[in-house]
C-alpha cells in the first residue's frame, strides 16, 4: 500500500507512549500497535481525528504517500 503511517515519529516528538495514547484515544493497545507498525488496512476518520487531537497534529503529519508502493500490490476493488 502506498500510504505509510508515521505515528511512531509523531509520538516520539510528543513524548507519549503507546499505552498512554491508546488510553487517551479510546482504542485498544493492540489496534494502535497495528497502526503504528503499518499493518493496518484502514483507519476510521474518528480514530484519525482523535489521534490528531491528542497529538496536536494534522493528518498529514501521520499519513504519508509513498509512490514506491512499499512493495505490496493491492488488488482492484
Amino acid at each position: 500500500m502506498a500510504i505509510r503511517i508515521h505515528l511512531d515519529r509523531v509520538m516520539l516528538e510528543r513524548g507519549i507512549s503507546l499505552t498512554e495514547l491508546a488510553g487517551r484515544v479510546g482504542i485498544t493497545l493492540a489496534n494502535l500497535s497495528i497502526l503504528k507498525s503499518n499493518k493496518a488496512r484502514a483507519i476510521r476518520f474518528s480514530t484519525l481525528d482523535a489521534l490528531c487531537r491528542e497529538l496536536n497534529c494534522s493528518p498529514g503529519d501521520i499519513l504519508k504517500y509513498d509512490s514506491s508502493g512499499g512493495g505490496r500490490s493491492e488488488s482492484p476493488l
